[in-house]
């Protein structure tokens, strides 16, 4: 009585309350009647604490719906908890707040609530037809009966839902693992995967392994379940609007087209690449530094000029050498040194002095004005 806040109102209740526990009698029919009156008390204790936890919900509700900040929200805390009448009573107070609140942006509380609408048809698998059935959730005219309609539409699909729970979950479940098998496909196929480190390469195989033979397994359990849920409620469960099995066969049908599409695109690929290398040759798979040209030094430079023009000159004195005539050259000669003459000789074969001093230097054949210097050929003496 206390925790409802009831006060006695009939004559065995105070007597039962107020006298002394000496002073009551219990007999066979006080205590019977005692046993009744408790059995009241625990229902309507019950029954309290039920709508207590009604009114709760509904203001958790309403808090999403319109977006009630924390601070808020913690100003009725002391409230959310326990079931005396009081608290029912500032529990209904806060109810009564927030719809007229809601009242007051409408627009704001329906598009809360159509996010939560289509969480429902996310989770019961509907398609596109049967989403657009509901034809309140297109309407731009945000009214009391459109909030309404949109409230009873939530209560549908929640029991939907519920009804088909188990079968749901199972559904769930084959998207996620079909979702990762699809992941683990992709990344095997990529090159990039061998420059993995850590072992996740073996992992990822492992997995994929894994899911190559969970996932047949699931579908034969849930496929064993549809076919009874079906035969129970003698109509169709249909997943995004077809029937789940047919569901799956299209899902590995479009895998498989899709390998077989990859598979050629790298075939076409490689093919294109051939005929390239065949026409212009083939491309080094990593581009090789440029040899920078060595710059030329001037000793070297020097080196080989004087070189060319020494086997100019040799070639210039051994032609006349082995054809027996010697031409002189057109235009004369400049002295070696400002102040001295040309010296001129005749094939005679005497030499000068300054032609022997110079052919006893180099070991080579110079033509030195008309000089011809044969020293270094054995046998032949001019």
């Amino acid at each position: 009585m206390e925790e409802l806040e009831h006060t006695p109102d009939t004559s065995f209740e105070r007597d039962v309350v107020c006298e002394d526990e000496e002073a009551f009698c219990l007999s066979l029919e006080n205590i019977a009647t005692l046993q009744k009156l408790l059995r009241q008390l625990e229902v309507r204790k019950s029954q309290n604490e039920a709508v207590c936890e009604g009114l709760r919900a509904q203001i958790r509700e309403l808090w999403d719906r319109l977006q009630i900040p924390a601070e808020e929200r913690e100003a009725v805390a002391t409230v959310m908890t326990g079931s005396k009448a009081k608290v029912r009573k500032a529990l209904q107070l806060e109810v009564d707040r927030l719809e007229e609140l809601k009242m007051q942006n409408m627009k704001k509380v329906i598009e809360a609530i159509r996010v939560e609408v289509a969480q429902h048809w996310d989770k019961c698998f509907y398609s596109q037809e049967q989403r657009q059935a509901f034809a309140a959730y297109y309407s731009e005219d945000y009214t009391e009966n459109l909030l309404q309609l949109h409230d009873a539409e939530i209560v549908r699909l929640r029991n939907y839902y519920e009804v088909h729970k188990e079968l749901f979950e199972g559904v769930q479940k084959w998207e996620e693992s079909w979702r990762l098998f699809l992941e683990f496909e992709r990344k095997a196929s990529d090159p990039s995967r061998f420059t993995n480190r850590g072992g996740n390469l073996l992992k990822e195989e492992k997995q994929r392994a894994k899911l190559q033979k969970t996932l047949p397994k699931l579908e034969e359990e849930l496929k064993a379940r549809i076919e009874m849920w079906e035969q129970e409620h003698s109509k169709a469960f249909v997943v995004n609007g077809q029937k789940f099995m047919e569901y799956v066969t299209e899902q590995w049908e479009m895998h498989r087209l899709e390998k077989e599409r990859a598979k050629q695109e790298r075939q076409l690929k490689n093919k294109k690449q051939t005929e390239t290398e065949m026409l212009y040759g083939s491309t080094p798979r990593t581009p090789n530094k440029r040899r920078g040209l060595a710059p030329s030094t001037p000793g070297k430079v020097r080196k080989l000029n004087t070189t060319t023009m020494s086997n100019a000159t040799a070639n210039s004195s051994i032609r006349p050498v082995f054809s027996g005539t010697v031409y002189r050259s057109p235009v004369s000669r400049l002295p070696p040194s400002g102040g001295k003459p040309v010296i001129t000789s005749t094939c005679s074969g005497k030499k000068t002095p300054r032609a022997v001093k110079h052919g006893a230097n180099k070991e080579n054949l110079e033509l030195n004005g008309s000089i011809l210097s044969a020293r270094t050929f054995k046998g032949f003496q001019i």
